[in-house]
């Protein structure tokens, strides 16, 4: 394992440091740092052994300790960019069920996420609503104790592999996004396909979804008519931090590549690291990081001891995101030559940190939510 200090940071406990100390271990006997070509295939077996080895468990129930998932997540992404996504897309995709779905839901489907044996994939985003939910158009037509569901979903992270997806489609009980609702829909439901796999420079499962008079039972709704926006809110909260946590996990790894290579890469009699410019670029990548985990654990803490955390995740989500970019970028420029040879560590590292800015909150998105709770603060201080 790479640097532990900030393990001692008082915002963990005792058992959060055997959690990351237990799993690292965990993850180099059991997580390969490559993937070959059936990317499906190698997820499906993540899952499997991310689920028997109990690890699934800290992101599936009543009980959601972020610490713990953040921690997760930064160990995982350190070994493997596939790992840490087959973990994460469990607890995204059953998160709606974890906080809102009915005793009968929750015994049906949480126990086989948590064991590793169904998966899960949560469908929100829209060719046309993306980032502004609202816009959402995939609809659900109630017809006595039924539902119909026409539309599209796309960019849906585990889509062509996921036993059951949470639907978020438009019921009409109010305008905006107070007329959503959630739904989960079994992969074989009568009108429901897969209408495109997409292809990303980081691959893994990703798909467009199609709805054609998708007929499901009313009694698969999660939570209340019309309440699905705020089940998704609620949802990417316990999950937005912890892409931050990955992109320091990212971060990590690049910075243990490129400590390597510039205290062994032979230079004009010397080594790289003895140049000041590698120095200071090391000094600048350290200070990128810690940065980063210090704005991620005060989310993560500030969210177990119940406090909101609109802010304080967005701040984690952005900071550490963009950091990792830089941190990635400037360990590329290290290798040289050898950084963008494909399957090397730091341009696989390259490739998968990109989609991270984008995906549950852009970082335009971020800047905006910051602004908007600062101005509702200033606000409600007049």
């Amino acid at each position: 394992m790479s640097d532990t200090q900030y393990l001692q940071w008082p915002f963990f406990e005792e058992r959060h440091r055997s959690l990351a100390l237990e799993l690292d271990a965990w993850a180099a006997q059991h997580v390969p740092h490559h993937h070959g070509p059936d990317v499906d295939a190698e997820c499906k077996s993540l899952v499997r052994k991310l689920g028997q080895g109990g690890w699934l468990e800290h992101a599936v129930g009543d009980t959601i300790d972020t610490r713990a998932i953040c921690l997760i997540r930064e160990t995982l992404a350190r070994h493997s960019g596939l790992a840490d996504f087959a973990f994460a897309m469990q607890g995204l995709g059953s998160g709606a069920i974890s906080l809102a779905g009915t005793p009968e839901q929750r015994e049906r489907y949480l126990p086989r996420v948590m064991r590793g044996e169904a998966i899960s994939a949560f469908a929100l985003s829209e060719p046309e609503a993306g980032s502004d939910v609202a816009a959402m158009q995939c609809s659900a037509q109630v017809e006595g104790d039924h539902v119909v569901l026409n539309g599209e979903k796309t960019w849906i992270s585990n889509g062509g592999i996921a036993d059951f997806y949470v639907v978020f489609a438009r019921t009409g009980e109010a305008p905006g996004a107070r007329g959503i609702s959630a739904f989960i829909v079994e992969a074989d439901a009568p009108g429901f396909e897969i209408a495109e796999r997409i292809n990303v420079i980081a691959p893994h499962p990703l798909a467009r979804l199609r709805f054609s008079n998708c007929r499901i039972p009313l009694s698969q709704r999660v939570g209340a008519a019309g309440e699905g926006f705020k089940v998704a809110m609620r949802t990417l909260d316990v999950f937005r931090t912890s892409v931050a946590a990955a992109s320091l996990g990212f971060a990590r790894c690049a910075l243990d590549a490129a400590m390597q290579r510039a205290t062994s890469r032979k230079m004009f009699n010397q080594t790289l690291a003895d140049f000041q410019l590698t120095q200071a670029k090391l000094a600048q990548m350290a200070l990128t990081i810690d940065s980063s985990a210090l704005l991620i654990y005060r989310a993560a803490w500030q969210r177990d001891q119940g406090g909101n955390v609109t802010r304080e995740a967005a701040m984690a989500k952005l900071a550490a995101t963009e950091g990792a970019q830089q941190v990635i970028d400037a360990a590329v420029q290290m290798f040289g030559g050898l950084g963008v040879v494909s399957e090397q560590t730091v341009e696989r590292l390259y490739r998968e940190i990109r989609a991270l800015r984008i995906y549950e909150g852009a970082t335009e998105v971020q800047q905006l939510i910051i602004a908007r709770e600062m101005l509702k603060q200033h606000a409600a201080q007049q």
